[in-house]
This record gives C-alpha cells, structure tokens and sequence, in this order.
C-alpha cells in the first residue's frame, strides 16, 4: 500500500512539472508571436507611417522605424541588411541606384505620387523670373534630372530629349535667361531659399520645410502618366520581394485610411499611387 502511495504522489509530481513546462513553452511562443520591421525613412514626416503602424499592431507587427537624413542611406542600409525595407524613393530613383552600386533591390507596393515643386520667397509666378536668376535643384542623378525636366515644363528652359529622363545641367540646350543652377543635396534645397530666386524641391522635404505643395509651389509637377516612373515606393531586397510580413505592411499602407491622414496632411499634395497607377 506504501509503494502504491508513492507512486501516484511521484506521478502527480511529473504531471505538475510537466503541466508548468506546458505553460512555460506556450509563453514563450506567445511573445515570439510578435515581429519588428525595420522601415527605413528620410525626414522627420512620419503621420502617414503612425497610422499604418497602429493597424499592424493588431496583426502582431512591430514597425520601427530608423530615421535618415541622406537620399543613398536608406537604400544601403536595405542592401547590408541594417533594415529590412524602406519608403522614400520613387521607381526611377531605385532603378538608378540598383544599376550604380550593383544592388537588387525591388518595389514590393505604390504609395504616393508627390509632385516636384518650385518654390519661391521672391516671386510668385515663375513668369517674372529675372535674367540671371539663382536656381537651386537636387544634386542626385535621378531627381536631378527631375527637376530640369520640370524647369523645361515650366519654359524656362529647354534639354537634349537624347537625355532622355536623366539630363543634367551640361544637356541644357537653351537658357535664354542665363539661369544661375546650384545643385545641391536634396535636404538643403529648401533651407537655400533665402540664398536664391527659385528652388526645385522635393515634396516631402517641402512639407517638413512647412509648406504646403499645392498652395505655396508657384509651379507644380503634372500629375499624370509621364509621372508614373516619380511613383513612391516600399523597397525590399529581392529575395525577400514576397515574404509574408512585408506584404502586410504593404496590404496595411494600401487603405482607405491611409488614404485619409495623406490627403490630410499633404493637403491633397500627395496622391494615392495604388488608386492611380495599380497596387505595385
């Protein structure tokens, strides 16, 4: 009767260890549950971002984000690995990139259209621009480009069409107004307002400067099928072009939600690119 006592007291023991294993192991699982994205990001603008990142809590995702302030980091940082996918580029802008420095980085989702903007504290049409005037542009190939190409639109000048969507400023071809341009870094091309008539400025860059595209640009980019290669992009690395958490941060971005807090705080400067040019 002893013997038969101490073995169900010792089997009782193993049932409780084992049951406390049990809940250990499923607790451990449970806090697994939860992934973190690193989204790399230029600019301090991230409100489009908040409201994307509250949704994917709910499905156990974690986006954080890492903050940059030059045009080349966020995709150098995708290629080593530092993140695992950004939201800053346009489409051509990475094609550029990926054929420079031999990456093979690749669009996974369309965010926004964001018209280039000219902008100005001196003037208020870019028809009472002065001969000589200072211009400033970004210094990048590809918004470089960009900006001649929107210069050209506005008849101020004219470039070599062999240039084709990457002219610089050797392929201008006429400059009856003998347009002083300055190229420089993206991120100061709204700080050197003061120092110029006109600056080419990216949208985003315009809107941390405090200015509001569509009211403040005396001239803006079309919005229309010549600008399908200037779509906003999230980038990922190629093998990783259909993993399954990306494709949620991509499904989260693409909603009619977002759609609200863009138009919100672009004030209809930025346009939904999923709406206008298809999901990817």
């Amino acid at each position: 009767m002893k013997k038969w006592i101490q073995t169900v007291v010792l089997g009782a023991a193993l049932l409780l260890i084992s049951g406390c294993g049990n809940s250990s192991s499923a607790s451990t699982d449970s806090s697994q549950e939860e992934v973190t994205v690193k989204l790399g990001l230029i600019g301090a603008d991230t409100d489009v971002w908040d409201s994307v990142k509250e949704r994917l809590k709910e499905e156990g995702i974690n986006l954080e984000y890492v903050q940059l302030s030059d045009y080349n980091q966020p995709n150098q940082a995708l290629a080593d690995g530092s993140i695992d996918i950004n939201a800053f580029q346009h489409q051509f802008f990475l094609d550029n990139y990926n054929e420079e420095f031999g990456t093979d980085l690749v669009s996974i989702g369309n965010t926004v259209n964001a018209p280039l903007g000219i902008y100005s504290d001196k003037i208020t049409d870019v028809k009472d621009l002065a001969e000589g005037a200072k211009v400033a542009i970004p210094n990048d190939v590809t918004n470089g480009g960009r900006a001649l190409l929107l210069l050209q639109t506005a008849g101020l000048i004219k470039v070599d069409e062999a240039a084709g969507q990457t002219p610089t400023v050797a392929d201008i071809t006429e400059n009856d107004l003998q347009l002083d341009i300055s190229e420089l870094d993206a991120a100061q091309t709204a700080r050197a307002l003061s120092d110029v008539d006109i600056s080419v400025i990216n949208s985003g860059m315009a809107v941390d400067a405090g200015f509001v595209p569509t009211e403040d640009a005396i001239f803006l980019e079309p919005v229309d099928e010549t600008a399908r290669p200037y779509v906003n992009i999230i980038a990922a690395r190629k093998e990783d072009e259909d993993n399954e958490i990306y494709q949620k941060v991509v499904a989260a971005y693409q909603t009619d939600e977002t759609k609200k807090v863009i138009e919100e705080t672009s004030k209809g400067s930025s346009v939904p690119a999923w709406e206008t040019f298809g999901a990817k």
